[in-house]
């Protein structure tokens, strides 16, 4: 006897044999960015199959040294996965999730569409490892088979929050992060880029996403035909924050604002202390797995310098008033994060699906 309602994907997973992996929105960048890492982290795939809407089927694409097509979400084709990835918008995972769900596979949400769905807790693997070593052990899900990917900005601060208070608690925590176009799909890419071309050749500039001027600016808000607004995903990080550190943080003062960057997150965290702190204690405490803090004032971190890296860029100075006030730069590549805290959510299913069996 199994729990679950697919004993055929419970016997393939619970022999810890090769899984069959689907990831859906293949075409979209955190789709792309979610097959090479996929591949990269060797993960233990029997073969992945690349699925999206109408406009990108038949993309040629590759996995591994072998050429493949992008395929339409269909039953057929999801028939047999393991564990199906959604990478695409949110009313295309909604749309789509439940025949994932009724082929028995496990579902991996990158879209944050199942936040409201029965199981869809949104899971942090990195922040549940740190609370682990905390002493904070995780609740039981043996019959979890839905994971909501947190949002990689609440990522980034839960790692820097829940280490620095190692060397004391925060008296009070305030955040600036600026949010890339990527976070938005090519959509946000294209638009920026024809923004940016549009404006040296004084041309009327694209304004379907962001409907401002992004290019040259900063934004705190956006248009009014925007959406969805920078004020709720400024309350997604924050709630995606306080569930993955089980409230044992002190949630920052958050102020989001759209930057005329294409990638990467950076983020301006001013944290004071109750007690007497030096910044070679905070350095030591931030780092460690997943966080490298620069020693060298040409190693300071940057949207650019983070691309590509798996790891949260940190440089830490005091306040130039604030005796016991610090501050933390930092980068983080948005969607490289997102895709590794997937494939973590992922293997973590797939053991506790294994460990749910019932002999």
């Amino acid at each position: 006897m199994t729990h679950g309602n697919h004993p055929a994907t419970q016997e393939r997973i619970a022999a810890r044999e090769a899984y069959r992996v689907a990831i859906v929105g293949a075409a979209t960048l955190k789709g792309k960015e979610l097959k090479e890492v996929v591949e990269d982290r060797n993960f233990p795939a029997l073969d992945i199959r690349l699925l999206d809407d109408e406009e990108s089927l038949g993309q040629l694409d590759s996995v591994g040294d072998e050429a493949t097509f992008i395929q339409s979400v269909l039953p057929e084709n999801l028939q047999g996965a393991d564990i199906v990835f959604f990478a695409s918008d949110e009313s295309f995972t909604r749309k789509n999730w439940h025949l994932a769900k009724k082929a028995g596979a496990l579902v991996v949400d990158l879209s944050y569409a199942l936040e409201g769905e029965p199981g869809g807790a949104v899971r942090a693997p990195w922040i549940e490892r740190e609370l682990q070593l905390e002493g904070v052990l995780p609740a039981p899900q043996l019959d979890a088979t839905l994971a909501v990917v947190a949002h990689p900005a609440a990522v980034a601060l839960a790692l820097l929050l829940l280490r620095a208070q190692k060397v004391g608690a925060p008296l009070r925590a305030v955040c600036s992060a600026f949010e890339p176009a990527s976070e938005h799909g090519r959509r946000g890419m294209d638009e920026l880029h024809g923004q940016t071309v549009n404006l040296l050749s004084f041309q009327q500039l694209p304004t379907e996403v962001f409907d401002a001027q992004l290019a040259f600016n900063l934004l705190a808000r956006y248009g009014e035909k925007s959406a969805p607004a920078l004020e709720s995903v400024e309350r997604r990080i924050l709630g995606h924050l306080q569930s993955i550190t089980e409230g044992r943080v002190v949630l920052p003062a958050l102020a989001l604002a759209q930057a005329p960057i294409f990638h990467g997150y950076v983020f301006s965290l001013y944290l004071e202390f109750e007690q007497a702190v030096t910044a070679a204690h905070l350095a030591h405490a931030l780092s460690g797995d997943h966080v490298n803090v620069a020693r060298l004032p040409e190693d300071s971190p940057s949207n650019v310098s983070a691309a590509g890296q798996d790891e949260v860029l940190v440089e830490v100075r005091r306040d130039s008033r604030h005796e016991r006030g610090f501050w933390v730069w930092a980068a983080a590549d948005n969607l490289r994060i997102t895709a590794l805290t997937a494939v973590d959510c992922a293997a973590a299913l797939a053991r506790m699906r294994s460990k749910g069996r019932v002999q």
